[in-house]
């Protein structure tokens, strides 16, 4: 998913640097969206391996 946030952010710079505002921000919002459910899906799971005592290896 971070790819994802990290390609709508390239999506974003190269259509501001080409003068495209609309596109740019709803690519910076798609960005900062997609990393914000990623971080809270990372979290979930940091939650469960820990209740479930399980090694990571």
């Amino acid at each position: 998913m971070l790819g994802w946030a990290i390609t709508f952010l390239v999506i974003a710079l190269v259509a501001a640097v080409f003068g495209f505002g609309g596109i740019a921000g709803t690519a910076v919002e798609m960005a900062k969206l997609i990393f914000f459910v990623a971080i809270v899906l990372f979290a979930i799971s940091a939650v469960i391996g820990l209740l479930r005592g399980r090694n990571p290896l």
